[in-house]
């Protein structure tokens, strides 16, 4: 009897030494919080497919991905202390770190902008030279400037009148195409357009100004970390733990568009996307990893420059007064990498 009561205490102090070691690995998962730029939607399906696939999980990290909206800043939220790293676009966080948050970017994810001006046709703007005397929609916050550098570099004025363009301070939806106030309107390759499409609008009824055609495009979705972060070693390694699973993530996500809409959708606590939607959403997006340099993730310096290039000219203001210094890594990069 007593020789029983021993193995069951045995028993009992293995059970209870394997639930503690389990214990302590669940604790031991680096917790990391990721702010997204903009709802939930394809445009960041890497992330969710990283995490729903357990890439995050098999990294030794427990990610949070906390969704954007029109009233996030991803920049401001970072330097709150409110996430560890964020998605931006560079334009963005240049403006952001030139007022004293030290912005890092340590992985591109875009390599091709997804930027363009959208025009009716029956409006009379076919061709850049059409674009004097008429209204154009451009998002602002930072948006902005890829567009008055290329206006600068056609000659137009931004303040009205039949040589120059009434500039039309677009909200985050396509009405002003729809409803002829504008005669184009800011657009993303994968998200806007479509709108415009189903809004009643056919393709060949448009004419599209892609900012990548015309030379003025600037890095988007990019994930940025803040400087001091970049000084821990423990801290370089999670992220580039971070970086090596959301890049495992996006690699699955374009090989596998449609269980990445599905991972998408059952992640879109709104429930305002649609299947459809995301789909073309999936499709133009995986375009816009196409073309780095070293890999998917990799930061081209010289997009990186012409980026600072754009935001150095175009207007009497620019976002930035002069190029920045360590607003960019490879360290991370290089580390994931490995």
């Amino acid at each position: 009897m007593k020789n029983r009561s021993l193995a069951t205490l045995a028993t009992t102090a293995l059970v209870s030494a394997a639930a503690a070691l389990s214990a302590s690995g669940a604790e031991a998962a680096d917790a990391i919080t990721l702010q997204l730029k903009w709802v939930t939607q394809a445009q960041f399906a890497g992330y969710y497919v990283a995490q729903d696939k357990g890439f995050y999980k098999d990294a030794g990290l427990d990610v949070t991905i906390k969704a954007g909206g029109p009233d996030i800043n991803p920049s401001q939220v970072i330097a709150a202390g409110g996430a560890d790293v964020v998605v931006d676009w560079m334009p963005s966080a240049l403006a952001t770190r030139e007022k004293g948050v030290p912005l890092v970017n340590i992985a591109q994810m875009f390599q091709r902008s997804g930027m363009e001006l959208t025009c009716r046709n029956d409006s009379g703007v076919t061709a850049t030279k059409d674009f004097p005397g008429h209204t154009l929609g451009v998002w602002f916050g930072g948006n902005e400037y890829p567009f008055l550098s290329w206006m600068s570099k056609l000659g137009y004025s931004t303040d009205g009148g039949a040589k120059g363009v009434t500039v039309l301070k677009q909200g985050f939806n396509v009405d002003p195409i729809l409803q002829k106030q504008a005669a184009c309107v800011s657009t993303m390759t994968y998200n806007e357009y479509w709108q415009v499409i189903d809004g009643g609008l056919k393709p060949e009824e448009l004419t599209v100004f892609k900012y990548s055609d015309e030379g003025v495009a600037t890095l988007e979705d990019g994930l940025y970390t803040l400087g001091p972060s970049l000084k821990d070693p423990k801290m370089v390694d999670k992220l580039a733990r971070f970086v090596k699973a959301s890049i495992k993530g996006w690699e699955y996500a374009i090989k596998n568009q449609p269980e990445a809409v599905k991972i998408v959708l059952d992640n879109d606590a709104s429930g305002a996307q649609t299947e459809e939607h995301q789909t073309k959403m999936m499709s133009e997006i995986a375009k816009l990893f196409e073309g780095g340099a070293k890999g998917t993730g990799y930061l081209d310096e010289k997009a990186a420059d012409q980026t600072v290039s754009i935001l150095l000219s175009g207007t009497s203001d620019p976002v930035i007064s002069k190029k920045p210094e360590g607003a960019w890594t490879h360290e991370v990069w290089d580390k994931a990498a490995m």
